[in-house]
Order: C-alpha cells, then structure tokens, then sequence
C-alpha cells in the first residue's frame, strides 16, 4: 500500500454545529453541507494542504454505511496533530479554538522534545494537538 490519505473523517452528532465550528470558529475553508438529498449522505468537506481534505459526517451516517453499531465515542482512541511555525502560533491557534467553543484539554506547554503544545476537544470530543516542533518544518 502507498501512503495516499487524502480524506480524513470525523464523525459527528449535529452537522450544522460542526460545520460552524471548523467554519467561522477555526476558519477552515468549505463549500458547506453537500448530499442533504440522500437519505445518510449530508457532509461537509474542509479543504486542508496538499490536497487533503478534512470531512464531517454524521456518526449515525458512518454507522448506516459501515453496517457497524455507532458506539459511544472515546476522545483518546485518536488525535490530529495541527503543526505550527511557533509557540506564538501554538497559543494563538488554541485562543482561536476556545473561543470557537473548543474545550481546552491541556494548555499549550514546553514539551520533553524541546516543543511547545497544548490539546483542545471540538465539539464531538475529537482530541486536537496544536504543536510546534523545531525537529519539523513547515511547509507554506
């Protein structure tokens, strides 16, 4: 298999709060909720880097299409990693997220590898590390 992810998903309980959230909260650019005419279909996709999108679509909807059953969701089962340029970044990006209705989990701090980061929650509960690394560099 080749690395190509191009899509990450997060599933979500209320489309439109979410979509508010990414949106106007942290500012992700969207075309907004797509596919409300099927029945399971509505989602909204968030353009990242590269080419790589981010998607929201409701949990009970990811449910419907994998035949799985939709279970409680637990926010240490996986985590995004947002990398930044600086600690200045670091914390201007978790202001940005608490004040778009994130919860802060861990307030950005130095980190054992000589970084800077801290953890916030959307509002699914989805874990977002906001870090600067100085091992990474970023791409503009």
């Amino acid at each position: 298999m080749e690395p190509r992810i191009t899509v990450l998903t997060l599933g979500v309980d209320d489309l439109e709060k979410a979509v508010e959230f990414y949106r106007d909260g942290l500012g992700l650019s969207t075309d907004g909720i797509i596919g409300k005419e099927f029945e399971f279909g509505a989602v909204a996709f968030f353009d990242l880097q590269h080419g790589v999108k981010l998607a929201l679509w409701p949990r009970k909807s990811i449910s419907n299409d994998t035949q799985l059953t939709q279970k409680e969701p637990s926010a240490t089962d996986f985590t995004i990693g947002h990398n930044v340029a600086s600690k200045e970044e670091v914390d201007d990006v978790m202001e940005q997220a608490k004040n778009a209705g994130a919860k802060i989990v861990k307030p950005a701090q130095d980190t054992f590898y000589g970084g800077y980061a801290g953890y916030f929650q959307d509002l699914d509960q989805h874990l977002w590390e906001v870090v600067w690394n100085p091992a990474f560099k970023i791409e503009e």
